[in-house]
């Protein structure tokens, strides 16, 4: 598969079904949105067919054009191959789940839970530092939207309290980030991990790594938004998080 723009079509798919959604009826965004998750679970599954377990570090590697500050730089390794199945494996489930449990403003709903597939994806195949913290702190608006709209009694609470720690606590992260540009010249991935920074600078990064994604994973004690959030998102909502 050299040369087919496999993740880029796996993002492309939910995108284009998540803004056709917003125009269509609730039933005909539902059918809309199971189709285009199922279409990216087979193309997950292709993925993984194809994925040579004994070759290159990075695989499917799509170079694009620059955005400003970031590149349109994908790839995977073997890590987030499962990531990527374990995303596209679950979205065609939670769309089942809220096939009937949801049913105010449907078409909204399903193009939210449509961006996160979108979001999740970038994530995991993003080799461009900036464009993996655009798409990272990108899936807190739509689960934002999934918890504040359609969750609980107590929703807005604590939907305010997962954006906020969340956003928040990837501050530090962002600082690595740009110093790690700065001082490698690039903000490419696979060239920052063959770049040899001075031991007293990578536990810098380590610690500001770490501190951000305790907050995300979370982490005690940086974990009092997740008791909320859970109780207060619909049930696919609580799968995602």
């Amino acid at each position: 598969m050299d040369g087919f723009p496999i993740l880029s079509l796996m993002l492309a798919i939910p995108a284009i079904a998540a803004i056709a959604c917003l125009f269509l009826s609730g039933e005909n965004a539902r059918w809309t949105a199971l189709a285009a998750t199922l279409i990216d679970f087979a193309l997950g599954v292709l993925l993984w067919a194809n994925y040579d377990v004994g070759g290159a570090q990075w695989q499917y590697v799509e170079q694009g054009a620059r955005f400003g500050f970031f590149a349109w730089d994908l790839g995977i390794d073997g890590f987030a191959l499962m990531l990527i199945m374990l995303s596209v494996f679950l979205m065609p489930i939670c769309i089942g789940a809220s096939w009937r449990s949801v049913t105010d403003r449907v078409p909204e709903y399903m193009a939210a839970f449509l961006l996160t597939e979108v979001l999740m994806i970038g994530t995991f195949a993003a080799q461009d530092l900036f464009l993996f913290y655009l798409f990272f702190e990108a899936g807190l608006i739509p689960m934002y939207l999934i918890i504040g709209i359609w969750g609980g009694a107590n929703r807005i609470y604590a939907s305010y309290k997962f954006f906020l720690y969340t956003l928040l606590g990837s501050l530090l992260m962002l600082v690595a980030m740009l110093y790690m540009a700065q001082a490698a010249g690039t903000s490419s991935i696979p060239a920052l991990q063959a770049t040899d920074f001075p031991a007293h600078v990578q536990t810098w990064l380590w610690l500001a790594f770490f501190a951000s994604f305790a907050v995300k994973m979370p982490m005690w004690p940086v974990h009092t938004w997740l008791p909320d959030a859970h109780v207060q998102a619909p049930t696919a909502g609580s799968v995602i998080l």
